[in-house]
């Protein structure tokens, strides 16, 4: 399994708008709303309006395809997600009572939370969202509501359904967790996702295990686009697909995608969603194993795309991928940075710190660049990556290379948002580190997505018949440690410097302190208290840092210290703190290349999950008083068409106002294709 995206720590960004491009609009509002623990911010399209008509279709095309699958991930996070939202934005919309009553506020919160989570649970915790209006207003809304909003079925009775209702949403114990990691459970039985039902973890890794022919070397990514469901008390899958499971919202994207291949740039690209569309059509793996060769190796189009089930983050065992999509374009200027990093990809691998033997002897097919985000969806809304690296099959990497991306103008949207907010100020050891990463955080930051996406999730390779799966719960967090690792270790290399990326080799020094800042203590204000670390992001960042600190004791490499009463990271020895990262990615190399589970395991459970509780609360405490969200997510622009007098598209007008209940409500009125 590899999990290939990466993910900011909004809650601890400290850029300044240093290095950033201006806007093309100066006034541009980043901001939207905040509720809960999460900002909603907006993102603008810079040089949309310079594309050719063709691509600005492309582009709509490409993101109604993308809308079009909003349903499948609601379906994806839980069973009941698609019974329950309808009602909640009925009792939203039709809300004619006092608008400062402390339930109606609550009710609001609950609702913002439940459209950014995709469903009833935590879009990174994973934790079941609680809910704080009383159960009698639920009842006194419902019972204005008439049986076709509530969505009843023949057969159904209204009692019935309220209960069922009442149950998923006031109910703690009921699909408390979406994705439960704990080892010593059953992880399948104990996750409230709708990828299983009625199976255990047992049933279902021998069902796969059954499948599997350690002796291909092009095996297919079982389970990537099904459901496993027991029938008649035999394990079997529900495959997405337009006949099958999906289909309706299915046939919508295979729609939209044959009205983009009719303008694509070229015809590699017209073959690649050729291919796509049939996976589609078929559902059968293979197809998309030869669709993610042929975009693999498209490196000339300028308009590109995700749309399928990649990631399987929200899987408990790390097979099922959740349904997403991206839209974008290419950053020409700033993709000279990714070119070069990648044209240099053999030199990288060829100097890591690992053991020789799990090195790529020939790195293949390489290519990144920078790219602006045009439409955002599925399981990337509203929070997002800000780097990609695809396709995920290792063999696929190893024989046609890879595509690496990072989402700048994603990026520079966190980035405006966070200037003046004070953290520095209260988490930063001193003026002088933070006089510095002032002046080089956001180049490094994006250097070190660079870096993590184009070549460490690339580097490195299995050792002969190593089941990529062999990891199991473990394999995520593993996985973009790894490439973390990579991206740190090669990020304080004098090469980058000889490349002219840039100018100064102690740049590095700023995304290593806040990484170790990250890492050891400003993360955890996505906790709660009491809470381990679940996610797997989260537990890579702790994993690293907690390492280094534990073994650079001896030579004091990186501390904690206390500074009028308050805890602050400490960094020593800079070089020291590289070589650290270096024997870490080789260690955790070895733990992928030979499939070593308990390994992997071992290493999570001591250094990635545990929370210090003291340190918990003073980070909390610290938190509370810049009012800092720890998550955020964006709105995407609407994308319109001009027509002529003929009805012909002249033109694609591009509009940034719509607010987030706005835009949920009109994605649930116009995009629901699974009723």
């Amino acid at each position: 399994m590899n999990t290939l995206k990466t993910f900011i720590a909004a809650s601890m960004l400290t850029l300044t708008a240093a290095g950033l491009h201006a806007a093309e609009n100066p006034d541009f509002n980043y901001h939207v709303d905040n509720f809960a623990d999460i900002e909603v911010l907006r993102y603008e399209v810079p040089q949309f309006s310079s594309l050719s008509l063709d691509q600005k279709k492309m582009l709509y095309y490409l993101s109604e395809a993308a809308l079009a699958g909003r349903d499948i991930i609601w379906d994806q996070n839980g069973r009941y997600n698609l019974r329950l939202r309808p009602v909640l934005e009925k009792i939203y919309v039709k809300y004619d009572g006092d608008r400062d009553s402390a339930d109606w506020k609550a009710f609001e919160k609950y609702m913002k939370q439940v459209w950014f989570g995709n469903g009833i649970h935590h879009h990174y915790s994973n934790d079941k969202f609680v809910p704080e209006f009383s159960e009698e207003f639920f009842d006194t809304r419902v019972a204005g509501l008439c049986d076709h909003c509530l969505g009843l079925k023949p057969g159904e009775k209204r009692e019935d359904v309220v209960a069922l209702l009442k149950k998923v949403i006031f109910d703690p114990a009921f699909m408390a967790k979406k994705v439960n990691q704990d080892s010593s459970v059953d992880i399948v039985a104990e996750s409230a996702g709708n990828l299983y039902e009625g199976v255990t973890q047992a049933e279902v890794e021998a069902f796969y295990n059954a499948m599997k022919d350690p002796s291909d070397p092009t095996p297919v990514s079982y389970g990537l686009n099904s459901r496993v469901v027991k029938k008649d008390g035999k394990v079997t899958e529900e495959v997405y697909h337009l006949n099958g499971l999906y289909g309706p919202a299915i046939a919508k994207i295979i729609y939209w995608l044959g009205k983009a291949k009719e303008v694509a740039e070229n015809d590699a690209q017209r073959a690649y969603i050729t291919k796509l569309i049939d996976y589609y059509i078929t559902g059968n793996l293979k197809d998309f194993d030869e669709y993610s060769i042929l975009w693999a190796e498209d490196t000339k189009s300028d308009v590109d795309f995700v749309n399928g089930f990649i990631e399987s983050y929200n899987d408990p065992l790390g097979m099922t991928g959740s349904w997403e999509s991206y839209v974008n374009f290419k950053n020409a200027e700033s993709s000279k940075r990714t070119e070069t990093i990648s044209a240099n990809a053999q030199w990288f691998e060829d100097h890591s710190p690992i053991d020789p033997k799990f090195r790529k002897p020939e790195v293949k097919g390489v290519s990144a660049k920078v790219i602006t985000a045009a439409m955002l969806a599925g399981d990337a809304y509203p929070a997002t990556a800000i780097g990609i690296n695809l396709p995920n099959a290792n063999w696929i990497r190893a024989a046609h290379g890879s595509k690496s991306v990072t989402l700048e103008n994603i990026t520079e949207a966190y980035a405006m948002a966070s200037i003046g907010n004070g953290f520095n100020e209260e988490f930063v050891i001193d003026a002088p580190t933070s006089k510095m990463m002032d002046e080089y955080l956001y180049i490094t930051d994006m250097l070190h997505t660079d870096l993590h996406e184009c070549l460490g999730h690339g580097s490195g390779r299995l050792a002969d018949g190593v089941d990529q799966d062999a990891l199991k719960e473990h394999g995520a967090t593993l996985e973009e440690a790894r490439a973390d690792l990579f991206a740190l270790y090669y990020l304080a290399d004098p090469k980058l410097v000889e490349l002219g990326i840039i100018d100064n080799p102690d740049a590095y020094q700023a995304e290593y302190y806040k990484y170790m800042l990250n890492g050891l203590m400003t993360q955890l204000n996505r906790i709660e208290p009491g809470k381990n670390v679940e996610e797997a992001h989260m537990r890579n960042r702790q994993l690293i840092a907690a390492w280094a600190l534990e073994h650079g004791k001896k030579g004091k490499v990186v501390e904690l210290v206390k500074k009028n009463g308050k805890t602050y990271v400490k960094i020593n020895d800079y070089r020291k703190l590289r070589d650290l990262f270096g024997q870490l990615l080789s260690e955790i190399q070895t733990i992928k290349s030979t499939g070593n589970y308990e390994a992997g395991r071992k290493l999570v459970e001591k250094y990635a999950v545990k929370v210090d509780p003291k340190l918990h609360k003073e980070v909390l405490d610290r938190y509370a008083k810049l009012d800092i969200p720890p998550y955020r997510g964006f709105v995407n622009p609407v994308y319109t068409p001009v027509l002529d007098d003929k009805g012909e598209i002249i033109d694609i007008a591009i509009d940034y106002t719509e607010g987030y209940a706005d835009q949920q409500l009109r994605l649930s009125r116009e995009y629901s294709t699974l009723k």
